[in-house]
Parts: structure tokens; sequence; C-alpha cells
């Protein structure tokens, strides 16, 4: 059999990338008009593409916007969004083998298995028409694939497969991407405590909880018992993005010269190396911990319009293609613009012309780990109530690639959810409790609510019906109205925190949810603007402070230094500009670095080399700059050794490797107040004798000469497809985008989350957007890399060089504006 090169394959399968033509108004190439049919549109549409890949669909009925915008969104990310399905249906073995059935049978676990019925009018009226407009859409543009192979995007060719068709429950029922809390941090917890006194120590450096709150073990709990890495790895298996790896997606050819993927036998060395990659992920702290957001909105007393501003910048895991989508959606009833993502219909940041929307994570706890003892007769029941109780038996038939018959696993389900980890040997049973898997839940899906709203009111009750994942929404409107409101499904512990596992013999049950309306909200607040960044930030004076809705938020870096900003401004008497919410969104001050220049504002060493360190940060400001080469000893300095040593002398050794890579805050904080634990002088001393640790690694990673040293050598932004690290190296370099310097950390406002090994970027803000409320043209928006999810389209990566430099592109809204930027005219026709 002959070989083919998958570099060759994946570029003849590259489709979509049109001839140039005449210019457009603004100067840049328009591309062919085209003209398609559509099976589900009840009137013509027209679609225009601006130059930044945004597609504006115009339709004649509301429906038909949404068939529109699923076929565009499959034209533009077909892959992606089929990768999404298969892997939230549990169907990856069908079409990539042996090696992905047990991921398959996890995935099943966590979907939506309750009445549809009252799933779809959780949602609103019309949520089931929509979802089936939509899902038309797509399934539309598959035939139009599978009719016309030259349109099968490259990723298809590379593991020789077809686009599967959708229905519209796939989009309400697959769940696993909603960023709930907090399972992990449970077992972490758990884990922590087992080791008594210096496992304590070592949880309070591992976490911080606000409302401050000291965690217990509840009755009936044995810490010791939770079998933490394997259950940490069986909840990533059911809820994390696949991992392609060379050892699950081994690529070959066929007689036809097809790339497909070579599967793996199970119990080969190669699957067992991928268990070890699992195993290890599984070990890598909080899953949830690179994400953040920011978001305020800001009233037209403060403003340089006499317009409210609205700024968002929700932060995810980097890739190629970008997470966001960006899609204008204007028809009889709706003309809204804004971003969600593209396996899903609707908008979930934007506006509609009336009112304007952002998002962050609002982090209330939407999951328990539950424990249960097996009846030594029949590990099929388990304990509840002092009985045994049977648990529910699911088959799944689980198709397999080169399997003529498909494999029978069974997932077994208690009262409280799906069983994720059982040891009938040791009599114990695993299982998660969660919200998400509720009627109403899909995430994000809710937004088809809010995005059609026109006035606070409407938008008030839409959020109170909002349901997963947990959200601080930011609005304003044309009339001049600001306001900030939380939503989610909080569940209600009347005997617990939420932060250990529980037994669950019966002992611990929630007892219902709570009320949108006992979370807090602001309405045009005197003070004139509201800022989130997944700090806490219910007000701890409000009832709901005391409710138990969430311990565990995000580090309150990016939200003390945006507040700081803003309260600085107004106390200049400055109005704000849109300008100024584009630099407040790329600000690389770093917080905590700021509070511990002032610990080494008066230190002193005869060490050569730590003197050489102290010079460095003594006269740097905690920006940190990709140039700098003060950012790159601070970060260096106290994200390792610095953080290594106060979870020590904390802790102790044992506590130490309990507490993980240790929580920032906390770190400060003990130096700060080290009474209790240590010294100041021993505190100096400790801040001094690791200074030389950080110096010897950038010496070596950057050389001796510190005068030459840079952050941004270090910590390089790089958007990797799914797929690069199992292809050749000129496919990879096809898919993957970039390798620049960059600036910024964890806890910048331009957030920045770097992979510990190598300070490669993981995560940030992918998608920016700034609007002038009422003044819609003259909003910013950039989304990275690019639009499209072809890598042979010039809007895959178009937008990541603006992005790294903080620039942006406007976001286009009026009908003049829009056809002045078009560099495309798609007509879509009803079909049969």
């Amino acid at each position: 059999m002959k070989k083919t090169n998958l570099g060759a394959v994946a570029l003849a399968a590259l489709a979509l990338s049109g001839c140039a033509s005449s210019p457009s108004g603004n100067g840049m190439p328009t591309r062919p008009s085209s003209s398609f049919a559509v099976p589900g549109l009840e009137k013509p549409a027209e679609v225009l593409i601006d130059r930044w890949g945004v597609p504006h669909l115009y339709a004649g009925t509301l429906y038909d916007a949404f068939v529109a915008q699923g076929y565009i969104a499959a034209r533009d990310r077909l892959w992606q969004m089929d990768l999404w399905r298969k892997r939230g249906l549990g169907e990856m073995a069908r079409d990539f083998g042996p090696a992905w059935v047990e991921s398959d049978r996890a995935a099943r676990a966590v979907l939506y298995r309750g009445d549809m019925y009252r799933e779809w009018l959780a949602y609103g009226s019309d949520a089931k028409r929509v979802a089936e407009a939509f899902t038309a859409g797509v399934n539309a543009y598959v035939a139009q694939v599978r009719a016309q192979p030259a349109l099968l995007p490259a990723e298809f060719a590379l593991l020789g497969y077809q686009p599967a068709t959708w229905s519209p429950e796939d989009v309400v029922r697959i769940r696993h991407h909603g960023l709930t809390l907090n399972f992990t941090s449970e077992i972490e917890r758990a884990r922590a405590f087992c080791g008594g006194a210096a496992g304590v120590k070592a949880d309070w450096l591992r976490r911080e909880l606000d409302p401050p709150v000291t965690p217990r073990v509840p009755p009936g709990l044995d810490p010791c018992g939770i079998p933490a890495t394997e259950l940490r790895a069986a909840y990533l298996r059911a809820t994390e993005p696949p991992q392609f790896t060379k050892a699950n997606t081994r690529l070959g050819v066929n007689a036809g010269a097809t790339v497909v993927p070579v599967a793996l036998l199970p119990g080969s060395a190669e699957a067992t190396a991928q268990l070890g990659e699992e195993q290890q992920q599984a070990s890598q702290g909080d899953p949830t911990g690179a994400y953040g957001s920011n978001n305020w909105v800001i009233s037209p007393k403060l403003t340089a319009t006499g317009r409210p501003i609205l700024a968002n910048d929700p932060h995810r895991l980097h890739g190629a293609p970008s997470l966001r989508y960006m899609t204008h959606l204007s028809a009889p009833g709706m003309d809204a613009i804004g971003a969600g993502e593209p396996f899903l219909p609707g908008l979930s940041i934007g506006h509609n012309g009336t009112i304007a929307f952002g998002l962050t994570r609002f982090y209330m706890d939407q999951e328990d780990l539950y424990v249960y003892q097996l009846n030594p007769s029949d590990p099929g029941e388990y304990r509840y109530q002092g009985r045994w109780e049977p648990m529910t038996r699911v088959t799944e038939r689980i198709e397999v690639k080169g399997e003529s018959a498909p494999r029978e696993v069974v997932n077994t389900f208690t009262r409280h959810g799906p069983v994720l980890l059982a040891e009938p040997g040791k009599q114990r049973a695993y299982a998660l409790r969660a919200a998400w898997l509720e009627p109403g839940m899909a995430p994000y899906f809710g937004s088809m609510d809010y995005m059609r709203a026109r006035n606070w009111d409407q938008f008030r009750a839409a959020m109170n019906r909002w349901g997963a994942p947990g959200e601080n929404q930011v609005y304003a409107d044309t009339s001049g109205n600001v306001g900030w409101i939380p939503g989610g499904l909080t569940p209600i512990r009347p005997n617990w925190d939420g932060l250990m596992p529980v037994p669950g013999d019966g002992r611990y049950e929630w007892s219902g949810f709570r009320n949108g309306d006992e979370l807090p909200s602001e309405f045009n607040p005197a003070r004139g603007y509201v800022v989130t960044a997944n700090e806490n930030n219910i007000p701890p004076d409000h009832p709901a402070a005391k409710k138990g809705v969430g311990y565990e938020w995000s580090d309150a870096a990016r939200a003390r230094r945006l507040k700081a900003l803003f309260a600085a401004k107004v106390a200049a008497g400055s109005r704000f500009t849109v300008e100024d919410s584009q630099r407040m969104q790329n600000d690389i001050v770093a917080t905590p670095a700021q509070r511990l220049l002032k610990l080494l504002a008066g230190l002193r060493s005869d060490d050569p080399q730590t003197a050489s360190a102290l010079r460095m940060l003594q006269g740097w400001d905690g920006a940190m700059d990709r140039d700098s080469a003060a950012a790159a000893l601070y970060e260096v300095w106290s994200s390792k050794p610095l953080r290594a040593a106060v979870l020590k002398a904390g802790a102790g050794d044992a506590g130490a490797a309990l507490a993980g890579p240790g929580d920032n805050t906390r770190m400060v904080l003990l130096l700060e107040i080290p009474s209790g634990w240590v010294t100041n002088e021993q505190r100096d001393a400790l801040l001094l004798e690791t200074l030389p640790l950080a110096m010897q690694e950038l010496s070596a990673r950057l050389g001796p000469d510190a005068a030459a040293w840079k952050w941004g050598t270090l910590h390089r932004a790089e958007f990797r497809h799914p797929l690069g690290g199992v292809v050749d190296a000129a496919t990879r370099k096809k898919l993957d985008v970039g390798d620049w310097p960059m600036s910024g950390s964890a806890f910048t406002p331009m957030a920045a989350t770097y992979r510990p090994s190598d300070y490669k970027l993981t995560a940030g803000a992918s998608f920016r957007m700034v609007l002038d409320v009422g003044n819609w043209d003259a909003s910013r928006v950039i989304n990275t890399p690019g639009q499209s999810g072809n890598p042979d389209s010039p809007n895959y990566r178009d937008l990541a060089p603006l992005w790294l430099e903080g620039k942006y592109v406007p976001l286009v809204y009026t009908r003049a504006a829009v056809e002045k930027e078009t560099v495309e005219r798609i007509q879509l026709t009803p079909g049969r």
C-alpha cells in the first residue's frame, strides 16, 4: 500500500476558498457570489460576509434566521461542530475506533436523560422550534458536503469519516461543556483532609474560600477512602473535550489513498500509554482554574458620549478554530449581533439594537460527589435510608470502527446521578450530582430567551430562568439604563456546605433550588458602573452571602485591578470612552506582583545573583510586559520556587504535597502577614533564598545575560488545532496558528494563563467586545484566531495578530455599514 503525504491530503481537502473578484467598497477583494437551496427555509434569505468573516444573515421570517445560522455556521465550522456533537453524544468510537469506547460510555453517562417535553418548555415557548430550525440548517450543509466531496473539510479527510446529521435534541441533551463547579475540588479537599492537621493546612493553601468558612468532614465520610486520581480521571473522561494523541489517533492510508485512523487494540502498549496520559492530565489542578472573564457596564453620566458603554471579554481555553463564533441575525422581530458558540443557535454576548448584554462566570456550586456503600451480595445495590436500593442500569450500544457489531457497555445511575466510578471489591461507588443535569440546564441555550428581551424587566425575567452555567450578566439599553444580574440554578444544601464529598445514604439531600430573586442585582447603581471578574461579588450584607451559593471563586486580582482603574478615573473626573475600555481589557498589571514588590522594597543581599534579582524587581512596576526581564523573573520566581517554599513552610513537606500548585492569593496573604507560621525575619529570608532558583531557571532557558531576558521569550501565544499533535509537520503548520511573544498573565485583566512546563499560552480572552450602546456601528470587537474553521480561508488566522496587539475591528450593524464592509454575498433559497 503506497503511503500518501498527510499534508498533501489535507491541502487537497481544504474547501470554500473563493477566487478574488473586483474590490469591494472597503478596498478588499470580493469573493464570488453564490446561491444555495436550503431545505427548511420558508423564504429566501441573504447572507453578507464582511471582511472579517462575520456573516450578516437577513431572513424573511424569524425562524429562517436560525436555519440560515445553522447553515452558515456549518459552512464555517463543520468539523468543530461535528466533533462537539460526536464527543457529547458518545459517538467517537464509531469513527475513531476502540480506544474511544470508554470515553463514549462516560460521555453518555452525563447526557440529559429526562423528559424532553419538560426540557423544551423550560427555555421558553419556541425553544424547540428554534433548535429544529438551526439543526435543519446544519443538516442542509451536511447534505451539500456529502453531495460535493470537494467541500469536505480537511479534518474529515485526515481522519477518514463523514459528518453526521443532527437532531434538535442534540443541542440540549449535551451538557458537558458548561464549566460547572465543584466536583474535582471536593475530591482534592478530601484528599487533603486525609492528611490530618497538615492536610487541613494544605487545603487552606490549596484554594481560597470566600466567604471564609472552615470545611469539615461530613459525618459518615472517610476522606482517606476516596480514590482521588481514578475518580478525577473518570470525571474528566466524561466532561473534558476530546484529546487526540498519537496513541488514540494513529493516521494511516487505505488503498484509495484516503487518510484513516488505525485503531488501538485494548491492552496494547500504546493504549497503556494513553491511559498514562489520562492519569497525568487528571492530576493537574482544577480544570476550571484557567477560566475567567471580565465584563463591565458604564452609565451615560460617566461616558464621553452620554451613552452607556458595555464591555465583555470571556476567557476560555485557546485553540484553532476559536470557541467563539460571531453572527448577525436579522429577521422580522429580531436584529441581534454578537458571539456565541458555533454549535448553538442564537447569541450569548452582544446586542439586539435595543439592549446589550455580556457575561462572566458566577461561580455558584452546582455539583456534588456522593459516596455509596455497595451491597456485599449485590454490587448493583447501594445503601439508602437503611435499605438496599437498586441502581438503574442502562445498556449502551456503541458502534466501533472496524468491528462488525456494536459493543454493549453499561452505565449505572443512583437516585442522585450517574455513577462515574465503582469499586465492587471495596464495596464503594461514586456518583455525580449536578444541577446541570436537570431540565432546562443545557449550557448557554437559555440565551435564546434574554437575547430577544427589549427592556430590563424582560431581561431580568429571562435571567431568573437561567440554568447553567452560573453567570454574571451586565446590561445596558438605548434608554440609558445599566444593570447587573447573576443567574443560575442554585441547589439548597440544608445541612452541609458542598465543599466535601458526602455519603449517599440519605443524610445529605438537596431540598430544591433557590429562587433567582434571592440573588443580588443592581439597576442604575449610584456609582455609575458595575465591574465583574469572577470574584465573589455578593455583597457581604446581602442575605445571599449566608446561603452557601458558592465558596470557590476565581482569584480576585483581575477584579481588584479593574475596580482600581475605574475608581481612579471617576475620582479624576474623566469621562470613559470606548478606547478606555479597550485599554482596560488589555491591561497587563498584576496586582499580586505589586503586593510582593512591597515586601522586597527594603531587602538587600551580599550574594551577587540575589542582589541582581533584587535590582531587577525593585525598580519594576508589576506590568507583565512581553519585553520585560523583570516580568520574566517575577513570574518564574512567584509561580515556582517561591510558591513551593511557602507551601512547605506553611504546611510542611507532607502538607505541601497535598496542596497541589497552591492558591496565589493564599501565598501572598501569608507573606504579607507572616505571624503565626514564620516571623518577619524568616519571611524575608525565604524571599531572598528563592530568588536565585528563579535566576538559575531563566539562565538555563534564556541564557546568562539577564539584560537580554524577556517575558515574551518564555510566554508564547500559540493556537493549537486538536489534530496538531498527531499530523506531520507540514499539516501542523497549516492547522496551528502563531507562536508569538505574549504579555500578561493569569492575574492581569488581559488574562493569559500558561502551561507551567513551557509557559505557552493555554487560556485567555478568545473574544473581546466593547459596545457603544445606541451608536452601534462605533462598537468594536475581536475574535481569535479568526472566524473561519477552514485553514485555507483568509479568515482562519487573520484576527490573531490584531488580538495579540490589543487591536479591534468594527462590529458593523446597520445595513449601510455592513454593505460597505461586505466581501461576499450568498443567496439562500427554500429547498426540497
